[in-house]
């Protein structure tokens, strides 16, 4: 994920569960202790129909526990610690920040995102798919209040972004970073899949979608995790395009399969309200209110490993959370820009079936 500022780097460069059974499962036996929590009383059909995700075989960061960032960062603003922030951060009361700086507090990793510690990695699915003892995943299902239409949204967290190499730089590096697919549903059927790619994404109807049973297949690019319908070569110099040919390319490939689901939390959402409503109980809920930013603040011009090249940086800021992802959304697509949903896969990459995602 690169934010906002990747469009400007790509025109710069160029001119230089649940119930074991309420949904197809990653295996052909799922062990009953690799079960998910109850998800209550969610729509099955958000279950059945829940994406599967390759990670990249060679991606060193995995899905993370989004709690573990709170557990190794510090409140800060403009650097500075923030004064007067409980003594202990936790999914419940992360929220409580916003009467302290809000959307101006970054959760900066003690150790400080150069020296990349361990807990950066994240936890590696094990055989069944699972993220064990690291909820990885936010399910958010929101109703359009028609009668028909839902949109069911899975958000994948990891701890690190590692970004793009251009002319032998990295640019775009962060801590914390927030994917997703969402769903589109009409009368209980899927329609469509919006794939999140850096600033922009892609979106595809169902049926054009490789599956897995029911369940459509993404694949999330090595290091940046942007997540594609294909596995192979995607160059995303122009946003949301796939050319044969490019300067900022993503790879992916069939490497650990990842079953979100898993490790998850869940939540239906209310536009009118701004509310999420656990289906479990016992799900926390107020850090999905949290204004501020999940990791570090980007580094300044003149510290020590900065680049800055094209006006782009290597260490770049945070991300904001899974509110802020568009969530109310009329199109597939966030944004008011035109929403094309395509219809099939069609660029073949670097040997493999790659694909307009």
């Amino acid at each position: 994920m690169w934010g906002i500022s990747h469009r400007i780097l790509s025109i710069a460069v160029a001119s230089l569960l649940i119930q074991c059974l309420r949904y197809a499962p990653l295996v052909d036996a799922t062990p009953a202790s690799s079960c998910p929590a109850q998800y209550g009383d969610i729509p099955e059909f958000v279950l059945k129909y829940a994406p599967l995700v390759y990670l990249h075989s060679e991606d060193p960061y995995m899905p993370s526990a989004f709690a573990t960032l709170l557990e190794n960062s510090t409140p800060t603003i403009n650097y500075t610690p923030v004064a007067n922030v409980p003594s202990l951060l936790t999914l419940d009361n992360l929220d409580s920040l916003n009467s302290l700086g809000g959307k101006d507090i970054f959760l900066t990793s003690k150790e400080g995102i150069r020296a990349l510690p361990e807990w950066f990695k994240g936890t590696r699915p094990d055989k069944t798919g699972k993220t064990v003892d690291a909820v990885s995943s936010v399910v958010v299902v929101r109703d359009h209040g028609d009668g028909k239409t839902v949109d069911a949204f899975y958000f994948y967290y990891f701890a690190y972004n590692q970004g793009n190499t251009v002319i032998g730089i990295q640019f775009g590096n962060h801590v914390g970073d927030w994917e997703h697919n969402m769903i589109r549903f009409e009368n209980g059927a899927p329609q469509a899949i919006w794939y999140s790619q850096h600033s922009a994404g892609q979106a595809f109807t169902y049926q054009a979608t490789e599956k897995q049973g029911l369940r459509p297949v993404g694949y999330s690019s090595n290091g940046s995790h942007a997540v594609y319908s294909t596995p192979g070569t995607h160059d995303h110099t122009i946003p949301g395009f796939n050319l044969p040919g490019g300067l900022l390319e993503d790879e992916t490939d069939r490497g650990v399969l990842w079953d979100p689901l898993l490790s998850a939390y869940a939540y239906s959402y209310d536009n009118a309200t701004e509310l999420f409503t656990p289906y479990d109980a016992s799900t926390p809920t107020n850090y999905l209110y949290f204004n501020g930013r999940w990791g570090d603040q980007q580094l300044p011009d003149d510290a020590e490993g900065q680049i800055v090249l094209f006006g782009q940086r290597k260490y770049v800021s945070a991300p904001n959370g899974v509110k802020f992802k568009g969530l109310v959304r009329e199109e597939v697509c966030p944004g008011d820009g035109e929403c094309v949903i395509y219809d099939e896969v069609r660029v073949k990459r670097g040997g493999v079936d790659g694909g307009s995602g």
